[in-house]
């Protein structure tokens, strides 16, 4: 035997898949890093809803329906 390395019983086939099994279920309960990503979706998802905004809002029909709501409201008669 090597320096270094130990010696390994070998185990049995109902071992290895209940080793097999724990690991599955701890990688499938195991939610780190899951709230990084959430967050990077988010934020690409945000930036995005606020570029289609800017253009919506920034557009000619609504400028100009603005402009016409701020002139008559300035422009009335009390």
């Amino acid at each position: 035997m090597r320096e270094g390395t130990m010696s390994r019983e070998p185990r049995s086939l109902g071992v290895m898949l209940d080793e097999l099994r724990l690991r599955m279920t701890l990688l499938a309960v195991d939610e780190a890093g899951m709230s990084t990503v959430e967050y990077a979706i988010g934020t690409i998802a945000a930036a995005a809803f606020g570029a289609i905004l800017y253009t919506v809002v920034t557009g000619d029909s609504i400028v100009s329906a603005l402009t016409n709501i701020i002139s008559r409201a300035l422009n009335t008669n009390v």
